[in-house]
């Protein structure tokens, strides 16, 4: 889930500052343009703060961009998908993935230095990929794998899971387009939970088509 980091205990004090406070600069000015003088005045802290406790400008910058979503379910329960039936797990997926959209400020910074980090990379979009994305991905790939009764994953079943993710995706990357259209998606938490439920609903639909086109095919 996505840290309240103004509220949290476990991020107050001058390191949950500058933890914030480089969250906003990265993701209005980038890696280049926040300079650390600027992150600083901003966290009411000194640059030696920097040093104490990350090292560096490149430590900060990778403590802002994985730390507000580090205890987020749907990296930490992946394992959890392989025990359960199909139904339940992509329940459990869908609303592990969609939970930080209850946050609000805080999941925006992040997705707005994620998407920063894509045009101007600094190497830990890569990073991200390698430890969270491809072994969610995994999970799922399994997880049909074994329910379909496929002896191996083609190209095909890699379509279908990054379709299902793709779902909830969108809600990510498109919240203003969803917000412009249709606001009340994602105006409560309860909005977001029913969300959860139709697209674990919608996933077994194309799960059961794509099992359909097998047997037909």
């Amino acid at each position: 889930m996505v840290k309240e980091v103004e509220s949290e205990a476990g991020m107050q004090g001058a390191r949950g500052r500058l933890v914030l406070a480089a969250l906003r600069l990265f993701a209005e000015k980038g890696y280049e343009g926040a300079t650390t003088r600027d992150i600083c005045e901003a966290a009411g802290t000194n640059i030696s703060a920097i040093r104490y406790y990350f090292g560096d400008k490149a430590g900060l910058y990778r403590a802002a961009f994985t730390e507000p979503m580090e205890d987020m379910p749907c990296r930490t329960n992946i394992e959890a998908y392989a025990g359960l039936p199909l139904a339940e797990a992509l329940g459990l997926f869908f609303r592990d993935f969609l939970d930080p959209l209850k946050q609000g400020e805080a999941l925006r910074l992040v997705m707005k230095l994620h998407f920063r980090e894509m045009v101007e990379p600094t190497g830990a979009w890569q990073q991200k990929i390698d430890a969270e994305i491809k072994p969610q991905h995994q999970a799922l790939v399994d997880l049909l794998q074994r329910h379909l009764g496929l002896t191996g994953a083609d190209d095909d079943l890699h379509r279908l899971v990054f379709a299902i993710i793709g779902m909830a995706v969108h809600f990510y990357v498109g919240q203003e387009v969803v917000a412009a259209i249709a606001a009340n998606l994602l105006s409560s938490p309860q909005a977001v939970d029913v969300l959860a439920q139709r697209l674990t609903g919608y996933a077994l639909a194309m799960v059961e088509g794509e099992a359909r086109r097998r047997r037909q095919g």
